[in-house]
């Protein structure tokens, strides 16, 4: 795989092998999400899918779309829709042609680093198994990135 291979290519010239490893493993897209259905935002809560664990993995990753009709599933065709990513989302960054942050794995070597910089929402967040589908408001977050 080319060293630096984020700034050698598009996210649509990437073999899935590094589409992969751009995940900077935040999590951040696990969480549920609620949307104005008449501004279009797109809000945050701290709920986050079942499926992942404290070290903000899916348990389910090659099951997820089956488990989780749902579940978010990035593709290089959908670059025009990762408005509602994390400003701090790799996929984001490069799609609009901004360089990774320090503490992403593939810049600083360490897959940890994310944690470390509180990036991820790790320690943060709460299953979804604990909040009623209609509860999802109260738990809206606004976390700076």
């Amino acid at each position: 795989m080319a060293e630096r291979f984020w700034e050698q290519k598009s996210l649509a010239n990437m073999s899935e092998a590094e589409w992969e490893l751009l995940c900077d493993g935040c999590a951040k897209c696990c969480l549920h999400k609620l949307e104005d259905e008449q501004s279009g935002e797109v809000f945050y809560t701290k709920v986050v899918c079942r499926y992942m664990d404290e070290q903000c993995r899916c348990t389910e990753y090659q099951q997820r779309h089956v488990l989780v009709p749902n579940c978010v599933w990035l593709k290089p065709e959908d670059v025009k829709q990762f408005h509602w990513l994390p400003q701090s989302c790799a996929y984001r960054l490069i799609a609009e042609g901004k360089p990774l942050a320090a503490w992403h794995p593939l810049v600083s070597g360490d897959t940890e680093s994310v944690h470390r910089a509180g990036i991820s929402i790790q320690g943060r967040a709460l299953s979804e198994e604990y909040v009623h589908p209609d509860g999802m408001e109260e738990h809206i977050i606004h976390w700076v990135e």
